[in-house]
């Protein structure tokens, strides 16, 4: 993380994606925040986000005949949502594999899921311009990684996020609802990052960070029932 990416450990993350580059330099950008340097990720991040949401958006089409566009539009979003990239991305490894600046090395930029999920859809953007605008290899490919979550989706389960799931878990405890709070705002204007605590009795303050305060808010919920998860067991 922050230095240049050697070609093993790029070699590892192909074998992960189920895809070999062709130009290892467009998966090395895809893995570039904008933190690190001049030519990073951002472009390839818009790209990859179109052909996703496409490429889930048409699977759902198919596999689900019958049902109507409202059910549709809430499945795509379940599965092409931050929390689900940045599951994806740390099944692969992303986190260790990405090119950061100092700043963001140091607030645990990594471990964020804006930024390895941003990563995600980068790297989908990337595998389209390598593969000479291929769409049906990537699809093939982007596909496969949501296989398990594709098969176990249904049109007629409620999609939470993180807060709401949160909400009506310490609703049914009988337990207060979490007070979310603004930590602290970083960067400049046109490049912050929010940090949001969220504070549920019993349980230590979590900070969450993103881009804006919904998405803090919501990786701090995560947290929160990350922590809820491990005390059950």
């Amino acid at each position: 993380m922050g230095s240049t990416l050697n070609v093993i450990e790029l070699q590892n993350l192909e074998l992960k994606l189920g895809y070999s580059f062709q130009n290892i330099k467009l998966l090395d950008q895809a893995l570039t925040h904008r933190s690190f340097g001049a030519v990073h990720n951002e472009r390839l991040e818009f790209l990859g986000d179109s052909i996703l949401g496409m490429i889930i958006a048409k699977e759902l089409y198919d596999r689900f005949p019958k049902c109507p566009e409202g059910d549709l539009t809430r499945m795509r979003s379940t599965l092409v949502r931050e929390t689900t990239l940045a599951q994806l991305a740390r099944e692969f490894g992303i986190g260790n594999c990405l090119r950061l600046g100092p700043g963001e090395l140091k607030t645990g930029g990594f471990r964020r899921d804006s930024l390895i999920a941003d990563a995600v859809e980068s790297i989908i953007g990337a595998m389209f311009i390598d593969d000479n605008e291929n769409f049906a290899r990537v699809r093939q490919v982007v596909l496969s990684w949501f296989d398990s979550r594709l098969a176990t989706i249904q049109p007629n389960v409620n999609q939470k996020d993180h807060k709401s799931t949160l909400q009506e878990l310490l609703q049914s405890l009988h337990k207060p609802l979490p007070i979310y709070e603004i930590v602290e705002i970083k960067g400049t204007d046109n490049d912050q990052i929010f940090v949001v605590s969220a504070k549920v009795e019993g349980i230590p303050e979590q900070l969450g960070r993103g881009t804006s305060r919904r998405r803090a808010e919501q990786e701090a919920a995560g947290l929160v029932l990350n922590i809820l998860e491990q005390n059950k067991k």
